[in-house]
């Protein structure tokens, strides 16, 4: 269901959750680029259907499009300043589609290089993460998101967050990639 709000000039209308889950085929890959700022640049066919987005809806827009008011932002922090330090990043992510329906992803995102060796965008790969994976993640991310809700502003949110995060995965493994890693090994298993 489309929020009906009158939306501001030039802003677009954000869908509100519905609780309804999507899904797409283990065998499939959502793919997307951005520029440097996060804006798409490319969306790949399943990228579109499982959305539920055109690509002229997509192509222009923040990457943020797709982003569910129920993931933490210390994700997305945590997302964004491993990439500013030209690494690759995996997160487990609740993207929202159109609709309002919701569909998990494991991501792997990785800075585009240009022939100069400056970053030129991103590219993101995500596929369908297990259930037993989405189940280990969600409370970690629910807290984080309760932590996010005591504050006032979103910088003083994503900052308690982010501490609550690094916390919280230091009492699981030694850093986010083995955290995230023992949980994509269980996966394949």
């Amino acid at each position: 269901m489309l929020d009906t709000r009158p939306a501001a000039r030039g802003a677009r209308s954000v869908p509100r959750p519905t609780g309804v889950e999507r899904t797409f085929a283990a065998d499939e890959l959502i793919v997307s680029k951005t520029d440097p700022r996060g804006v798409i640049t490319y969306a790949n066919d399943v990228f579109l259907r499982v959305s539920g987005y055109d690509l002229d809806q997509v192509l222009g827009q923040p990457h943020n499009l797709i982003r569910h008011p129920d993931m933490p932002r210390a994700v997305f922090k945590l997302l964004w300043d491993t990439l500013a330090a030209r690494q690759e990043v995996f997160a487990y992510i609740d993207n929202l589609a159109a609709d309002g329906g919701h569909y998990w992803v494991l991501a792997h995102v990785t800075p585009s290089y240009g022939a100069d060796g400056a970053v030129v965008g991103y590219h993101s790969n995500r596929r369908r993460p297990a259930r037993s994976a989405v189940e280990r993640v969600r409370p970690l991310y629910q807290r984080l998101l309760a932590e996010e809700r005591r504050h006032p502003n979103a910088r003083a949110a994503v900052e308690a967050s982010s501490r609550l995060l690094g916390e919280l995965i230091a009492e699981q493994a030694q850093s986010y990639d083995d955290w995230i890693w023992s949980i994509i090994n269980d996966e394949e298993h």
